[in-house]
């Protein structure tokens, strides 16, 4: 299995269930790369729409993928505090430079207080339906839900109070080495 490696620039490429392209997130550091954890930063990067459509992301981002978990979540660094976007989504794999994931549309949405929403469950409802996502999918996606949830409550992962710290650091470390190169 391939493996990023620290310093790295990949992409971010979201799928739907029915294997078409949903986003391409053009450039993200990676800040860590194992075989289960993939954390990356990204800054203003390019985003590209299934219908092709781009915008820019507007502010700084901490990522965090997991192998084993159907969830990713972005950490978004703000001037009022870390706002996460939590996707409920399958694991991720990576090849050929592009980490991989197919977004559920479930969504959590996590304010600096450590207050929350779900979001897009009609649009979950509906895709299920036009894409027949299989019981047990649909399963595992709510379980996920709940442990989501469970990570938010006990601040761990990315919702821990150090995580932040440790990662813009990082980044900011990786920034200086590209600056100096």
């Amino acid at each position: 299995m391939l493996i990023p490696t620290e310093g790295e620039t990949i992409q971010i490429h979201s799928y739907k269930h029915n294997g078409k392209i949903h986003r391409v997130w053009q450039e993200t550091m990676v800040l860590k790369g194992t075989r289960n954890i993939v954390i990356g930063a990204n800054e203003r990067t390019l985003v590209t729409e299934s219908d092709g459509r781009t915008w820019l992301t507007r502010e700084p981002s901490i990522c965090y993928f997991h192998a084993e978990h159907w969830f990713n979540i972005i950490c978004m660094l703000r001037e009022d505090g870390v706002y996460y976007y939590c996707n409920i989504s399958s694991p991720f794999i990576y090849d050929s430079q592009s980490l991989k994931y197919i977004d559920y549309d479930l969504d959590v949405k996590v304010f600096p207080d450590m207050t929350y929403t779900i979001l897009d469950e009609d649009e979950f409802e509906d895709h299920k339906k036009e894409m027949n996502y299989p019981d047990e999918i649909d399963m595992i996606l709510h379980r996920n839900v709940e442990k989501l949830i469970g990570w938010i409550k006990q601040r761990k992962g990315p919702f821990a109070t150090d995580f932040i710290e440790v990662w813009t650091n990082r980044y900011l470390f990786h920034k200086q080495l590209r600056i100096r190169e």
